[in-house]
């Protein structure tokens, strides 16, 4: 199987704060499965470390008041070119990202509250029909 996974969950120190969200149960995956690790947020061009970001009224802003949305639909777009010329059997994300999430996000208040819906990579994905998974739901299943 191939599958597309959030750089950061992979281990990758593409996080906001410089971290990652390195996932054991991703890289059991991992070792079984064709992989290909994306960072949409690095892809768009922002660095590592940044100012965090959320989705405010469709519009990705950071922290700091900086309006962040086209580097976050670019890179977007450019995860979905590779899903496109790839095409994963599955991809899994980082669950509440403005990027990643596929159920819930935080609402762009910086308080902590999460709201429906997912981040912008990952509702180009399922728009364009592709099976995306939040890596909270891996958990439970696997």
């Amino acid at each position: 199987m191939k599958i597309m996974v959030s750089a950061c969950l992979a281990g990758e120190n593409c996080k906001y704060n410089g971290g990652n969200n390195r996932n054991e149960k991703v890289l059991r995956l991992m070792e079984e499965n064709e992989v290909i690790t994306v960072c949409p947020e690095q892809m768009g061009g922002l660095p590592t470390p940044r100012v965090p970001s959320e989705i405010k009224d469709g519009v990705v802003t950071a922290k700091d008041g900086r309006i962040v949305d086209v580097e976050f639909r670019a890179g977007a777009a450019k995860c979905l070119e590779i899903a496109m010329r790839e095409q994963p059997d599955l991809i899994v994300l980082q669950s509440r990202s403005p990027s990643c999430g596929v159920k819930q996000r935080y609402d762009g208040t910086f308080t902590g509250t999460l709201v429906d819906g997912a981040g912008v990579t990952a509702q180009l994905l399922m728009e364009n029909g592709f099976r995306c998974v939040d890596v909270e739901d891996l958990q439970k299943t696997r």
